[in-house]
């Protein structure tokens, strides 16, 4: 079996890549993440996916990589990772009583092949949430490094009424589902 690297340095990625029981090493792409002019939430996260698995498969054309990236929208406009407290409390009142899609995309680079892709979609929709139910969870899990600010897999749970979602990894980062038949696809044994 060829090397496996996943293109990313988030713990939440690799903690799902090992699910499949392949040994794998990661590598922290070089890949800015601006959206282009006007460019559309899917497009950003496929771009994104598809770029960072180039960048590290260009460093090591032996491996097969793994690229990932989640782009959220809420009413048209793209949520980042809030980065701070203020920023986290912002972005999950705005997001109080709608739905919000996640788009999160994954590409495999590798020796001698074209990069393949797949993009799951997944709507949350968020219960009203008081400022102080906000406030609360924001403290307790402080979600800074996460699109959206919360952790679905953690306390997070607890402010949706719903996810609609056709694999529940994705949500987290890195879609699996897709993830293992992209692999298949490269020869890589799974069940």
């Amino acid at each position: 079996m060829p090397r496996l690297i996943l293109a990313s340095t988030s713990r939440y990625r690799a903690e799902l890549l090992a699910r499949l029981r392949l040994p794998f090493d990661t590598a922290r792409p070089e890949v800015a993440e601006t959206p282009l002019p006007g460019e559309p939430p899917a497009s950003l996260a496929l771009r994104l996916a598809a770029a960072k698995a180039a960048a590290v498969a260009a460093e090591h054309p032996e491996a097969v990589v793994i690229g990932s990236d989640q782009v959220a929208s809420c009413d048209g406009r793209v949520l980042g990772k809030p980065g701070a407290r203020e920023a986290a409390i912002a972005q999950l009142q705005a997001m109080s009583g709608s739905d919000v899609v996640f788009l999160t995309a994954v590409a495999v680079a590798g020796p001698g092949a074209a990069i393949e892709h797949a993009l799951d979609t997944t709507t949350v929709r968020f219960r009203p949430l008081a400022d102080d139910t906000i406030a609360r969870y924001v403290d307790a899990e402080t979600p800074l490094d996460c699109a959206g600010s919360f952790k679905c897999e953690g306390l997070g749970i607890a402010l949706f009424e719903a996810i609609d979602s056709r694999d529940p990894t994705a949500l987290v980062g890195l879609p699996l589902i897709a993830t293992a038949r992209l692999l298949r696809a490269r020869g890589f044994a799974l069940p």
